[in-house]
């Protein structure tokens, strides 16, 4: 019992923070197009968040263990709701800000909430740590749930009410104050570890250049996910002409790779012969 409750309690923070994040996949494109900006300048605007994912990334673990996890992920509520509400602006430089600080709200989200629980399951309450697969195991299959709802929320918010494709970003603010409340409640404060940037950005590095298989495995996942962008940033605009309901086949695509993961475990599980590096 005692350690349901304390799943619940991240859970009540966490999936309302996933459920904001999905809501704003399908029409984030919609948006800026509807504002009036070119394909290139709505790239650029895509580049921005992406970049800023990315270098924010390499230093948010060295800013949530300084400043507290557990404030780490109320601050992640903070600044995206902020980011959700500048979407309200058609200044093209306001926008642009509005996607640096998605791309640090982003790695804040994938980042905070699970040290967070980390260092709670095994520090604090001294859980079996083989119980941390169950907890995240369950999140994943949580996160697809949210992940396909929320595309039909987001068509029912934009098309179904007619709000416009604005909307979907504003339904997603009460979720992520409801997430940063919950985290203020229920959430102890934990803090990690301090390390030197340098030091393990070095140790990072000669592991990478002194495994020949970290090296491949880490190239074959930066080409697989410059695919994915690719597609992320040309799905809607292929599709949108043709007045296709675009949360329904983002709730698709995300019901597709729920599947493919399932199917892959099935393989796993049983053994299949997988292919190895």
């Amino acid at each position: 019992p005692a350690f349901r409750r304390f799943q619940r309690s991240y859970y009540s923070a966490y999936l309302p923070a996933l459920a904001a994040d999905w809501l704003q996949g399908p029409y984030l494109y919609k948006l800026y197009h509807h504002y009036g900006f070119l394909e290139g300048q709505i790239a650029i605007l895509y580049v921005c968040g992406l970049a800023s994912n990315v270098l924010f990334g390499l230093v948010s673990w060295l800013f949530i263990d300084g400043l507290g996890r557990k404030k780490s992920c109320v601050l992640f509520a903070l600044v995206y709701s902020l980011c959700c509400l500048i979407k309200l602006s058609r200044d093209y430089l306001t926008l642009a800000v509005g996607r640096v600080l998605g791309g640090l709200s982003t790695a804040l989200l994938f980042t905070a909430f699970e040290a967070w629980y980390v260092e709670e399951h095994v520090g604090r309450h001294d859980f079996p740590g083989e119980w941390l697969d169950v907890t995240f195991t369950r999140a994943a299959f949580w996160n697809n749930v949210v992940a396909v709802a929320a595309g039909g929320a987001a068509d029912f918010f934009a098309q179904g009410l007619g709000l416009g494709p604005v909307a979907p970003f504003m339904v997603s603010i009460p979720l992520l104050v409801l997430s940063g409340l919950f985290a203020v409640k229920n959430w102890e404060e934990n803090y990690g570890k301090k390390r030197g940037f340098g030091k393990t950005c070095g140790q990072g590095l000669r592991c990478l250049l002194s495994d020949r298989r970290v090296l491949l495995l880490g190239t074959i996942q930066a080409l697989f996910e410059s695919v994915i962008y690719i597609f992320i940033f040309l799905w809607t605009p292929v599709l949108d002409p043709h007045g296709a309901p675009l949360g329904i086949i983002f709730s698709a695509f995300m019901a597709a790779s729920a599947l493919g993961s399932s199917l892959y475990g099935l393989a796993a599980r049983r053994r299949c012969h997988l292919q190895p590096l």
